[in-house]
């Protein structure tokens, strides 16, 4: 494998998993590296969604023990039966909308301009809804386990907005479930587990949809960008958990809204020339 081939795998699979599960949109962060190391073309793009298995496999990791008692009681646990039902409702408006349109989105939006745009507009509503958290009552589902097959039919039409590129697959089910009545740490742990279902299955179909692109000859520098998603990832999860208990996502929301800036200023005046 060649070595510059192995570094931009390693280098893109490190950003997939430290960006997919904060609110700064992987995929947005993906097609600008992509950019600036000029690692562009069709398999790229397979590539940047390939990886994101890894990412998968370390929230699977992570909540190993839980996943384990969900399938265990699939068939005689009410609670276990109610978690899974509300991961396949949540999971199907973004399957749906995804499978219709994502030929036309990939053509239009996956270019650095449009996602700069999008990573202010998502830090702007960011601010908006920490702000208006603040001022609101205690919040109306505190777990996971608390949530209803409608909570987890409205945070699956918000991660649908994340078809967008540069609007955050994490931060559109984090920020539109405190939205809707999720608590911070409900929020973000339901929004790992749609990971689960959201990357297995985007992996699966545009690897399957694009086979003819690939050879085995691809399988190492793959491999290379889904190990060091998953380690990335793993670290990251671990971190976020820890971080949500003690603050908000105004950080998240104002490094969205400063680089987006910084990716139309360079691009405006000439800087930098962002492809994709």
């Amino acid at each position: 494998m060649d070595v510059t081939l192995a570094l931009k795998a390693l280098i893109m699979g490190i950003v997939e998993g430290l960006t997919e599960f904060l609110p700064i949109s992987s995929t947005g962060h993906l097609i600008l590296t992509a950019s600036l190391l000029d690692f562009t073309g069709e398999k790229v793009k397979v590539f940047e969604i390939a990886i994101q298995a890894g990412a998968m496999l370390a929230v699977c990791w992570e909540y190993r023990v839980r996943i384990a008692n969900v399938l265990s009681g699939l068939f005689s646990d009410a609670k276990a039966q109610r978690f899974a039902t509300n991961v396949i409702i949540a999971f199907i408006p973004a399957a749906t909308l995804g499978f219709l349109f994502n030929k036309a989105i990939t053509a239009k939006l996956f270019a650095p301009v449009p996602v700069a745009l999008a990573f202010i507009l998502g830090g702007i509503v960011i601010l908006w809804v920490e702000r208006r958290n603040k001022n609101a009552a205690k919040a109306r589902v505190e777990s996971v386990d608390d949530m209803t097959a409608l909570d987890a039919l409205k945070v699956g039409f918000a991660q649908a907005f994340a078809l967008i590129p540069g609007t955050s697959r994490s931060g559109a089910t984090i920020i539109g479930g405190m939205l809707f009545g999720l608590s911070r740490k409900a929020a973000t742990e339901f929004s790992f587990f749609l990971a689960i279902p959201t990357l297995f299955g985007a992996t699966i179909y545009s690897v399957y949809k694009q086979r003819e692109l690939l050879s085995a000859a691809d399988l190492p520098w793959f491999s290379v960008g889904a190990a060091a998603s998953f380690v990335s990832a793993f670290l990251c999860v671990r971190w976020l958990l820890r971080y949500i208990s003690t603050h908000d996502f105004a950080i998240f929301a104002w490094y969205r809204i400063v680089f987006g800036i910084v990716v139309l200023a360079t691009a405006y005046a000439g800087l930098v020339e962002w492809v994709h």
